[in-house]
């Protein structure tokens, strides 16, 4: 691979790998945060979420979230599994943008437009690692410098993600603070969550109910078209909980849409709520952002994840928390730009129960 020298490989139950940085060896490695009833792994790799335990109904606990067993699947990684994605996560229409006059041209990695911040974005870069600790709460921060010219994009960022788990769930704190010219940030957490556990099949099953009754319609690129429309009373209507698969035929090629959500944004409110009939496992999703990606992983084909397992289509499904997709080239979107003095922030909290109902 161009962009990075890998050494020592091993599967990630160990002591990983070595990524040759700028001429600095940096150490890939796992970390653990555990309490008495959620485990999660992460990897200095793209900020990733590994896997996360959790029990179901009957205290039975599993892995509920998809991925890779070792470090080259997750550089050859299409799908973006547990990952942060950006330095712009979602699309950017034909590759560029302009910001106070000076056009800025981006590596476009999905036919003409830029996906998830280019070829090499956050999800294939090594992470610092800060404040790794077990107590007396579980934590771990992440520090990547993003530097100007990157993927095309200005100015160096600076960006910390910080997960903490508590008795209620994982928490993620997601920073950026530019250092010298202002830039686009808008920083996504992707994992790909089934309920059932990674290996149970698919979630059309699952209950969606998201707090957002607009979408941002986009075209057969999946660029925003800039319209802002009403969701209620269509296929995209989750304001009310509905089964993935009561609606999904309905649509060609299954969901994959930003919702606007209805809080105001200042503070954390739920954006979305997930249950499992069968397992009993509720994820509540609850967040700063103003936005929401619903995408029900139909690009989904024959992935070998873990444990040898196959993900097919609809396997799990992606329920990232974000700004507004595309916003540098919709005026009337509110602004992803991030200058030195009004710093990048974004807090998710992913908060896991049971019920019998």
């Amino acid at each position: 691979m161009k962009m990075v020298k890998i050494f020592i490989l091993f599967f990630f139950t160990t002591l990983v790998a070595f990524q040759l940085v700028k001429g600095e060896s940096v150490e890939i490695g796992v970390y653990q945060l555990k309490n008495d009833k959620i485990s999660v792994k992460l990897t200095n790799l793209g900020a990733t979420v590994l896997s996360i335990l959790v029990p179901d109904k009957h205290g039975r606990r599993e892995d509920i979230v998809l991925g890779y067993d070792s470090v080259d699947a997750y550089f050859e990684d299409s799908s973006y599994f547990g990952s942060i994605v950006g330095r712009v996560a979602n699309r950017i229409g034909h590759a560029r943008f302009k910001l106070d006059g000076t056009l800025y041209r981006l590596v476009a990695n999905e036919g003409k437009n830029t996906l998830n911040g280019g070829s090499r974005g956050f999800n294939r870069v090594v992470w610092r690692v800060r404040n790794y600790e077990q107590s007396p709460v579980p934590r771990v921060t992440f520090i990547y410098h993003s530097r100007d010219g990157e993927q095309g994009f200005p100015g160096d960022i600076i960006v910390t993600i910080t997960y903490t788990l508590t008795d209620l769930g994982l928490s993620v704190a997601i920073k950026a603070i530019a250092k010298n010219k202002p830039t686009p940030v808008n920083l996504a957490q992707h994992i790909y969550w089934n309920l059932g556990g990674h290996d149970s099949g698919n979630i059309l099953s699952h209950k969606v109910q998201i707090n957002g009754s607009h979408i941002t319609p986009v075209d057969r690129h999946l660029i925003p078209t800039g319209k802002i429309v009403h969701a209620e009373g269509t296929p995209y209507d989750f304001l009310r909980p509905h089964a993935i698969k009561s609606r999904i035929k309905k649509l060609r090629g299954g969901y994959n849409i930003n919702y606007v959500l209805n809080g105001k944004g200042n503070k954390l409110e739920q954006a979305a709520k997930l249950y499992d009939k069968k397992s009993g496992r509720v994820l509540e999703i609850f967040t700063t952002a103003p936005c929401l990606q619903l995408y029900t992983g139909d690009d989904l084909k024959n992935v070998k994840g873990k444990g040898g397992q196959v993900y097919k289509r609809n396997a799990g499904l992606v329920l990232a928390t974000q700004g507004y997709p595309d916003a540098v080239n919709h005026p009337n979107f509110p602004s992803q730009i991030v200058e030195k003095r009004r710093p990048y922030k974004h807090y998710v909290l992913y908060k896991f129960s049971t019920t019998d109902a």
